[in-house]
């Protein structure tokens, strides 16, 4: 195979790596809330949540009218890599809504989602930490794009917890 072409074929499982991440999100959106750990559309069973120790103040949300508990949280999100189904895990502090921590638990399961998720984990910090919560969507860090999907729905397990 020519260079040409093998970019080509990996563009193109990318590519159905990413529409497969987006419909897998789409199909979410329309199951029942992560606090009930239903399986997955993709036939995995949901991510694992816990909170660990909040602390009793909670702050109110501008506009929301919703709540988050000071405290620190874990989660584990899961999303589509061109070798199948991958899980990072997500540890988040929030004081006042806000996120002042993070953690990453890698989980990969070969070399190439090992160095991506490493990347992930040495960027997130600069694009979250100081943020509110509800403000959180990241799409890119540090070169990695498809954890970002895990990343995305361990914080939205995270916000229900926090609640």
């Amino acid at each position: 195979m020519t260079p040409a072409a093998t970019r080509s074929t990996l563009r193109k499982t990318v590519y159905a790596g990413i529409a497969g991440l987006s419909l897998a999100g789409t199909v979410a959106g329309c199951a029942p809330s992560a606090t009930e750990n239903q399986p997955a559309s993709t036939g995995s069973s949901a991510a694992e949540t816990s909170a660990a120790a909040p602390s009793p103040g909670s702050s109110p949300l501008a506009g929301s009218g919703s709540t988050y508990k000071d405290g620190t949280y874990s989660a584990d999100g899961n999303y589509v890599s061109p070798n199948g189904t991958e899980t990072v895990g997500v540890q988040l502090t929030l004081a006042s809504g806000t996120v002042t921590d993070v953690q990453i638990t890698q989980h990969p399961s070969n070399p190439n989602t090992r160095k991506f998720q490493g990347e992930f984990a040495g960027g997130i910090a600069d694009q979250v930490v100081g943020k509110n919560i509800d403000d959180l969507n990241v799409s890119k860090v540090a070169g990695s794009s498809l954890t970002s999907g895990g990343f995305n729905q361990a914080v939205e397990q995270i916000k229900s917890e926090a609640q």
